[in-house]
């Protein structure tokens, strides 16, 4: 057996050695990779189809009750993708809406936890950067998770929240169908 002296360190190595070295550092790098691959989440996110079918039921519903409303349909970032005023509903509920939607988005929770906080005397509440402390916006679920969230503004607290449940409701069946 002769030694080969390294050239990028100062101590002597062995053919072997060095095989033995190389191959390691390949059979890691295998090992590693699949790991890897392996952790990334799969995320599911609400698609224009999709939510035209939330927006739907909701608009649905409150036709129904006869209520003039906006509907404003964010995803899990709350960002907006599809926003429906119905007729002679109010212009200052297009930005009441898409804000309720996106409290209930980016917190995960219904709009109305906030504003109950806030009617319980935890006004440091309304210091949260994105929330809106109004009844009406609720989260959108699939498998579990907050997918987006609809936000619906025009008329009394409990008919936006009541309204904005009943789209939220067919997020399931809308995603499957």
């Amino acid at each position: 057996m002769s030694i080969i002296p390294c050239k990028e360190h100062s101590f002597p190595t062995t053919n072997g050695t060095m095989r033995q070295i190389v191959l390691f550092a390949f059979a890691l790098s295998l090992s590693i990779g699949p790991a890897a691959k392996a952790e990334l989440p799969v995320k599911k996110v609400l698609t224009l189809d999709v939510t035209k079918k939330i927006a739907a039921a909701a608009e649905g519903e409150a036709k129904k009750r006869g209520a003039t409303v906006v509907i404003a349909i964010v995803d899990d970032g709350g960002h907006l993708l599809l926003l429906e005023r119905l007729d002679d509903t109010q212009v200052a509920s297009v930005e009441v809406g898409i804000a309720k939607a996106r409290t209930a988005a980016i917190f995960r929770r219904p709009s109305k936890v906030f504003e109950d906080q806030v009617r319980e005397g935890r006004v440091a509440a309304l210091a949260l950067p994105g929330a809106t402390a109004l009844q009406g916006g609720v989260p959108i679920l699939f498998e579990g998770k907050v997918i987006g969230a609809i936000g619906v503004s025009g008329n009394t607290p409990q008919e936006d929240e009541d309204i904005a449940k009943v789209g939220a409701a067919t997020a399931a069946a809308a995603i499957e169908n």
